[in-house]
């Protein structure tokens, strides 16, 4: 029997499902902070495990043949969350963890409103002509900046 959340995701479109996957990341990010707060080592791999897991398969997915610079940025973005979650981790820091959470929600955010924007599908699809605008997406770095911009 399949669950609720399988269902849920029936139908979904592409950019409908890159927003589950940072509700996913976030999901695992929280519960890492949970398992700090409660001195739980192994949940806390676990959950941290489960995130950088998510990150790695959008990392997969970039195709920066196609996607260009805002490619490029989401996957130095990817790389800056997977090095922070992995300090997070080590440091069982959660403000750290708040950091991520941080950075990704504002990510997923803009993702979400792509989606609420996007024309639903007809009957009989036509190519999407899709106006670019500028997003600005948070990046971590040695100097403490957090935000890079690329046009989507």
């Amino acid at each position: 029997m399949a669950t609720y959340q399988e269902h849920s995701l029936d139908g979904a479109s592409p950019v409908e499902l890159v927003v589950a996957l940072y509700d996913g990341i976030l999901r695992f990010l929280y519960a890492a902070i949970a398992a700090v707060e409660r001195g739980d080592i192994r949940g806390r791999r676990v959950a941290v495990k489960r995130a950088l897991a998510i990150l790695i398969h959008l990392q997969a997915r970039l195709r920066m043949d196609i996607g260009g610079r805002p490619a490029q940025v989401l996957s130095e973005f990817y790389a800056s969350m997977f090095a922070l979650i992995l300090q997070a981790s080590v440091g069982a820091s959660v403000q750290r963890f708040e950091e991520v959470i941080r950075c990704v929600r504002n990510v997923r955010d803009a993702w979400k409103q792509i989606a609420a924007e996007a024309p639903k599908p007809a009957a009989n699809p036509q190519p999407l002509a899709v106006k670019p605008r500028v997003v600005e997406l948070p990046a971590a770095s040695a100097e403490g900046n957090h935000a890079s911009r690329w046009t989507a």
